[in-house]
Protein backbone atom coordinates (compact mmCIF):
# COMPACT_ATOMS: atom_id res chain seq x y z
CA UNK A 1 0.00 0.00 0.00
CA UNK A 2 2.81 1.88 0.81
CA UNK A 3 4.70 1.79 -2.59
CA UNK A 4 0.97 2.53 -4.73
CA UNK A 5 0.86 5.88 -2.39
CA UNK A 6 4.59 7.01 -2.99
CA UNK A 7 3.87 6.24 -6.90
CA UNK A 8 0.52 8.60 -7.19
CA UNK A 9 2.67 11.31 -4.99
CA UNK A 10 5.58 11.11 -7.14
CA UNK A 11 2.99 11.08 -10.06
CA UNK A 12 1.15 14.17 -8.68
CA UNK A 13 4.29 15.81 -8.59
CA UNK A 14 5.70 15.10 -11.67
CA UNK A 15 2.39 16.14 -13.56
CA UNK A 16 2.43 19.58 -11.48
CA UNK A 17 4.26 21.63 -13.74
CA UNK A 18 2.56 21.45 -16.47
CA UNK A 19 -0.46 22.43 -14.33
CA UNK A 20 1.42 25.36 -13.62
CA UNK A 21 1.46 27.45 -16.71
CA UNK A 22 1.15 31.08 -16.85
CA UNK A 23 -0.71 33.18 -18.86
CA UNK A 24 1.98 34.67 -21.82
CA UNK A 25 -0.19 37.66 -22.83
CA UNK A 26 0.56 38.83 -19.51
CA UNK A 27 3.56 37.80 -19.19
CA UNK A 28 4.99 39.83 -22.52
CA UNK A 29 3.90 43.11 -21.38
CA UNK A 30 5.99 41.89 -18.11
CA UNK A 31 9.08 41.11 -20.46
CA UNK A 32 9.37 44.53 -21.90
CA UNK A 33 12.21 45.60 -19.34
CA UNK A 34 13.53 41.95 -20.29
CA UNK A 35 14.37 42.99 -24.25
CA UNK A 36 16.93 45.63 -23.10
CA UNK A 37 19.18 42.72 -22.36
CA UNK A 38 17.30 39.36 -23.42
CA UNK A 39 16.08 40.81 -26.81
CA UNK A 40 13.11 42.16 -27.58
CA UNK A 41 12.33 38.50 -29.66
CA UNK A 42 13.95 36.61 -26.72
CA UNK A 43 17.16 36.22 -28.93
CA UNK A 44 19.92 37.92 -26.90
CA UNK A 45 22.40 40.19 -29.13
CA UNK A 46 24.67 40.74 -26.26
CA UNK A 47 27.31 37.91 -25.70
CA UNK A 48 27.41 36.25 -22.63
CA UNK A 49 23.43 37.06 -22.22
CA UNK A 50 21.23 33.71 -22.63
CA UNK A 51 18.46 33.89 -25.20
CA UNK A 52 15.28 32.92 -23.73
CA UNK A 53 13.58 32.40 -26.63
CA UNK A 54 11.80 28.92 -26.24
CA UNK A 55 13.65 27.93 -22.94
CA UNK A 56 11.50 25.44 -21.19
CA UNK A 57 9.21 27.32 -18.76
CA UNK A 58 9.83 25.43 -15.40
CA UNK A 59 13.78 26.48 -16.24
CA UNK A 60 12.78 30.19 -15.97
CA UNK A 61 10.61 29.73 -13.22
CA UNK A 62 12.75 28.40 -11.20
CA UNK A 63 16.28 30.35 -12.28
CA UNK A 64 14.17 33.46 -11.86
CA UNK A 65 12.53 32.65 -8.63
CA UNK A 66 16.20 31.66 -7.16
CA UNK A 67 17.07 35.14 -8.71
CA UNK A 68 14.62 36.36 -6.59
CA UNK A 69 15.63 34.63 -3.18
CA UNK A 70 18.98 35.39 -4.09
CA UNK A 71 20.16 31.92 -4.02
CA UNK A 72 21.31 32.03 -7.71
CA UNK A 73 24.98 34.33 -6.84
CA UNK A 74 27.00 33.98 -9.98
CA UNK A 75 27.43 35.43 -13.43
CA UNK A 76 25.05 37.71 -13.66
CA UNK A 77 23.41 37.81 -10.15
CA UNK A 78 24.21 41.12 -9.52
CA UNK A 79 21.77 42.36 -12.27
CA UNK A 80 19.38 39.58 -11.97
CA UNK A 81 18.62 39.61 -8.63
CA UNK A 82 17.00 43.12 -8.23
CA UNK A 83 15.17 42.59 -11.74
CA UNK A 84 13.72 39.51 -10.28
CA UNK A 85 13.10 40.93 -6.67
CA UNK A 86 10.41 43.50 -8.67
CA UNK A 87 8.26 40.50 -9.96
CA UNK A 88 5.79 38.31 -7.88
CA UNK A 89 4.99 34.69 -8.24
CA UNK A 90 2.33 35.17 -10.74
CA UNK A 91 4.57 37.49 -12.84
CA UNK A 92 7.95 35.08 -13.02
CA UNK A 93 5.05 32.38 -14.40
CA UNK A 94 3.84 34.56 -17.14
CA UNK A 95 6.79 35.79 -18.22
CA UNK A 96 7.89 31.96 -17.96
CA UNK A 97 5.14 31.20 -20.11
CA UNK A 98 5.39 34.02 -22.45
CA UNK A 99 9.72 33.43 -23.13
CA UNK A 100 8.75 29.64 -23.40
CA UNK A 101 5.67 29.97 -26.22
CA UNK A 102 8.02 31.63 -27.96
CA UNK A 103 8.65 29.87 -31.37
Amino acid sequence: MKKVLAIAVLATVMSAPSMAGGDAAAGKAKAAVCAACHGVDGVAMIPGYPSLKGQNEQYLVGALKAYKNKQRTGGMAMVMQPQASMLSDEDIANVAAYFSQLK
